[in-house]
């Protein structure tokens, strides 16, 4: 419905379930597979000058991520996992957005953030929608150039996972399996939703979704 955000909902509600260093893996390879099909399409917008300085910052902040997703324990992991969805949950619901053109010297900490939490819980994408929707106004251009910053970035963060094991997991093979034709379904549905739904109410929609998870995740970290 919203061309990104998808790892923001799946992640926590997963971690109910499932470790955080089994999810993120697992959601990393279904994201970056919906990003691979649906890329095709928007390649030729996409605006590559505004990629250039996020992807090495991005690749940075990946190695960081992976190295904490690793070796720090779980509750505080789930614990700032809730408190980044709570933050983005709530500016949906308020619809905080601003229209200033920013200085590009913000991919640098854009980057370093957005690779760090993408490795780290798999959500990556609101600081790279933010700084984007700062720079580029043309809506098929943004998308088109997120999408394309996903794919690059999320294929590193495959290999990252690849390296250090994390893709190698007992039973993450069949998950992955399990859940791709799920996500063929989410995807199909989701468009059909965005044709008939306003920008507003989706955000809205994602807001309340995002501030409830992110507080059970957070309760049950501390219980």
């Amino acid at each position: 419905m919203t061309g990104f955000g998808s790892g923001l909902i799946a992640v926590p509600l997963l971690a109910h379930f499932l470790p955080l260093q089994f999810v993120v893996p697992l959601v990393l390879v279904l994201d970056f597979s919906a990003s691979i099909a649906l890329g095709g399409k928007t390649r030729k917008h996409i605006n590559w000058n505004e990629l250039k300085p996020l992807l090495p910052f991005g690749a940075t902040g990946v190695i960081l991520g992976v190295t904490l997703l690793i070796h720090m324990p779980r509750e505080p992991l789930l614990i700032g996992l809730g408190i980044f969805v709570l933050i983005f949950g709530v500016r949906n619901l308020l619809n905080i957005h601003g229209e200033a053109t920013i200085s590009r010297w913000w991919a640098i900490p854009t980057g370093l953030t957005g690779g760090t939490v993408g490795a780290l819980f798999g959500t990556g994408g609101p600081p790279y929608i933010i700084y984007l929707s700062h720079r580029l106004k043309d809506k098929a251009e943004l998308r088109a150039t997120f999408s394309g910053l996903f794919t690059l970035e999320g294929g590193l963060r495959v290999i990252a996972f690849l390296a250090t094991g994390l893709l190698l997991q007992s039973g993450m093979l069949t998950a992955i399996l399990a859940a791709l034709p799920v996500m063929a379904l989410g995807l199909y549905l989701g468009h059909r939703a965005h044709l008939g739904i306003s920008s507003p109410q989706i955000l809205k929609l994602i807001g309340v979704l995002l501030i409830g998870s992110s507080a059970s995740l957070i309760w049950k970290a501390l219980a």
